[in-house]
């Protein structure tokens, strides 16, 4: 006799999310040279150079777009502050980062749900540094006060703080349309950010 038929729960927005970029972030993260036998204090300092260059374009666009849903708080999540910083402690002064190079290309930031989309990758980049952290610490005695800040930019929060995102996730959009802004901008940020990296040669 055949089961009748019961509709299934749709899957949550992060369960799309993880779905629709698992591939881009996986091939990403292979490329990454953290662990590389060859990486090295010159080559983490051209590194985070690339990751400013991305970081500090893309969070002026969300701070200047005006789209961000509510809830969100900018001031205490962005991450430029922190890679500045670390590049300072790296050795550049404020002129040299001034004219460090910047990402032309990036996700377009023209709805709600394309912020959304955008402040997931990087904050779920935020939770991945932790791992980071602690091989950059072991390889290259890095902390937040000589160069690694970024890797720990929430420091003992940085659980919580994942916690709380995710929450802020959940309250968001239910229909269909809006959902799918959220994952193509999601997988727009990761597809930009790699290329962006390979343009600046940092990537395996």
């Amino acid at each position: 006799m055949p089961t009748p038929h019961q509709d299934c729960p749709a899957p949550s927005l992060l369960q799309e999310l993880r779905t629709g970029t698992a591939t881009l972030h996986v091939a990403l993260e292979k490329r990454l040279p953290f662990f590389s036998e060859h990486f090295d204090a010159a080559y983490y300092r051209r590194l985070i150079q690339a990751y400013y260059g991305f970081y500090q374009p893309l969070e002026a666009a969300l701070l200047g777009c005006g789209l961000i849903p509510p809830g969100y708080d900018p001031p205490q999540r962005f991450k430029t502050p922190a890679l500045s910083g670390d590049l300072q402690a790296l050795g550049l002064n404020a002129a040299s980062i001034r004219t460090l190079p910047l990402c032309p290309q990036l996700p377009a930031l023209d709805s709600a749900g394309a912020c959304l989309g955008t402040l997931y990758v990087l904050e779920g980049a935020t939770l991945g540094g932790q791992i980071l952290r602690r091989e950059m610490a072991r390889r290259l005695d890095l902390d937040a006060n000589n160069g690694g800040a970024f890797l720990d930019v929430y420091g003992a929060a940085t659980g919580r703080r994942w916690k709380d995102f995710l929450d802020y996730l959940g309250r968001m959009p239910e229909d269909a349309s809006a959902r799918q802004q959220v994952v193509s901008a999601a997988q727009s940020t990761f597809a930009c950010f790699e290329h962006w990296l390979d343009s600046r040669e940092v990537l395996l």
